[in-house]
């Protein structure tokens, strides 16, 4: 999967070339999709269990799940299906919105530096750091030179993310434009949905075009060997699902964490307490 997803490095991404209704190396069907997650699901948890009782003993390795996305893409979603499956207590969810003044007041790295897992957790950013090299660069917030310089202090980030023991999955959600009109007018039909909704996202559809350049420069020059980006189609949620779950499913099977060994006398304890 790594290798059907992954931004190849040395060519200019043109996200045209991908197909957001695609299902690489995926299931045939929604029905074996979603039967497949399920089942990475299992797997994950046990994995994520073992990282988190490392982690306990001293081990600093821990993962991050980078999900962006144009509106409607599925970060939440993604968040709900894969990582419903783990146990809270070993994960980090946060979701970046528009910066407060405070976050403002500090280097944009600021906010992420404080929201990053600790050893043994998974942390799952809804959004990230690429917010500043995105709507950013699209709503003209700060001038270009600035941004120019930031996709390097996000390679310099990430490297040193990667040199503390932390595992780097940044995942694109591709959905075309269609999918997300029809998806903005299912949250519109639907009173339950309304919170979802904001005008903006219509305004944001009119500067598509401009999105969809930023996404790519920011995938090629932030597409690391320490922190590669994937490409994920998004189109079918359930395949979507699937992809991010098993790019996680493959990285943790990577760091392949164990169970520390007790550091007491074992069979000692058991005597003591049958004893009681």
């Amino acid at each position: 999967m790594r290798e059907l997803l992954r931004i190849p490095g040395g060519k200019q991404t043109a996200l045209t070339s991908y197909d957001p209704a695609g299902t690489p190396g995926g299931p045939r069907t929604k029905a074996e999709g979603v039967a497949a997650t399920a089942r990475t699901g299992e797997r994950l948890a046990g994995l994520q269990e073992r990282l988190w009782a490392a982690g306990s003993a001293g081990d600093r390795r821990r993962v991050l799940l980078i999900l962006q996305g144009m509106d409607t893409s599925g970060k939440g979603g993604t968040v709900k299906h894969v990582i419903g499956a783990l146990n809270p207590a070993g994960c980090r969810v946060r979701a970046f919105a528009a910066p407060t003044p405070e976050e403002l007041a500090h280097p944009f790295l600021w906010r992420i530096m404080k929201a990053l897992p600790q050893p043994g957790e998974i942390g799952i950013f809804d959004r990230s750091q690429y917010e500043d090299v995105l709507i950013a660069r699209v709503r003209e917030l700060v001038p270009a030179g600035q941004i120019g310089r930031r996709y390097g202090h996000i390679n310099r980030f990430e490297k040193s993310l990667a040199d503390d023991g932390v595992t780097v999955l940044k995942c694109f959600l591709h959905i075309s434009y269609e999918q997300q009109k029809r998806r903005l007018l299912a949250r519109l039909d639907n009173p339950d949905k309304h919170w979802k909704f904001s005008p903006g996202d219509i305004e944001d559809r009119a500067l598509w075009p401009a999105y969809q350049e930023a996404y790519e420069i920011a995938l090629d020059r932030c597409s690391t060997e320490e922190a590669p980006w994937y490409v994920v189609p998004a189109d079918r949620k359930w395949y979507r699902n699937w992809a991010v779950g098993t790019l996680l499913l493959d990285h943790l099977e990577d760091i392949d964490p164990q169970y520390p060994k007790a550091d007491f006398d074992v069979a000692a304890s058991r005597k003591r307490l049958l004893a009681t």
